[in-house]
């Protein structure tokens, strides 16, 4: 069972490297990002001690396409995807907020709505909804970025520009532009026999222009509901079928984990490994329609990555 869960690569010009729960992100010449999308897996903010065969690849070449259609409605940081689990793209300064666009009540919205709560981020959210149920247009519920180690907080509008987090202008240009996303990534999604439930997105800019960076419409960015059976299933209360990675947090949680000090994460068997792959693997047929092209696991896996990546550098700043 290949995976490729740990890189330590040495780039011309490089100055600085972050090694995250699931991306190693190289910085080159303080000008240029190198994203490589390990195959680590992470859950309840715990990094899983093995790595998930084509999940790297398959979360890359996701937001890879994702960024590439609607790149119309906001510049994004890609250059260009010169590996299947490599994009290459601009540094930017990150905006210190993430922009949470959502189309239904569920997950944690549910949760605070749940316990009598009527406003989410400063968005008023009616009396009698249900869980599961549409929002007569999305709603925008951005949190704070948080230090590692730390969980993002919920944040409202006002507190954003009152606390100067985000200019007024910049601010009312995102929401502007993450209502524009949700609303193409939704459409993209229905094609596909989905519904796009709620996503996060994040910015940056770079020359005092906004782009939008890091993933986008992603199984670990996103949430989507089948639609065969959404109507039926809300009216009768139960459950919707999810295409998330939510059935990873099932799994721990049947097996007693819950990232909780003291609890110990179940063994990942060889055949709990693979199923977990192919899930990936039919997370990305179904949201991008396309049959999943594996990228073959050999011992130069490697040295291809390095090799594809130092091209594609070459090209790029020398």
């Amino acid at each position: 069972m290949n995976a490729l869960t740990k890189t330590n690569f040495h780039f011309d010009g490089q100055t600085k490297v972050y090694h995250g729960k699931v991306r190693d992100v190289y910085s080159i010449a303080d000008d240029i990002l190198v994203m490589i999308t390990t195959d680590r897996i992470s859950a309840f903010d715990v990094v899983l001690p093995k790595g998930i065969p084509y999940k790297g690849q398959v979360l890359n070449q996701i937001a890879s396409k994702f960024l590439d259609a609607t790149s119309d409605i906001v510049p994004n940081w890609k250059i260009a995807s010169p590996d299947p689990m490599v994009t290459v793209g601009y540094k930017c300064q990150s905006l210190p907020v993430e922009m949470i666009v959502r189309g239904y009540l569920t997950g944690s919205a549910w949760r605070t709505y749940k316990s009598g709560i009527r406003e989410i981020c400063g968005v008023k959210v009616p009396d009698g909804m249900c869980e599961n149920q549409r929002f007569d247009k999305p709603i925008i519920t951005p949190t704070t970025k948080a230090e590692l180690g730390t969980h993002d907080e919920d944040i409202s509008r006002e507190e954003i520009i009152s606390q100067g987090l985000i200019s007024e202008s910049d601010y009312f240009q995102l929401e502007k532009i993450v209502l524009e996303l949700f609303e193409r990534g939704s459409e993209m999604a229905q094609k596909q026999g989905l519904i796009l439930v709620d996503t996060k997105y994040e910015f940056g800019k770079r020359d005092n222009q906004i782009y939008l960076i890091d993933e986008i419409h992603t199984p670990d960015s996103s949430r989507y509901f089948y639609a065969d059976g959404y109507t039926e299933n809300f009216e009768k209360n139960m459950p919707q079928r999810q295409l998330s990675k939510e059935f990873v947090r099932e799994w721990l949680i049947n097996n007693d984990f819950q990232g909780k000090e003291g609890q110990k994460v179940p063994e990942m068997t060889d055949e709990i490994v693979q199923n977990i792959s192919n899930r990936y693997i039919e997370l990305y047929e179904n949201i991008v329609g396309e049959k999943f092209k594996k990228t073959e696991y050999t011992s130069d896996v490697y040295i291809r990555i390095e090799e594809n990546i130092k091209n594609m550098l070459a090209r790029l700043i020398f």
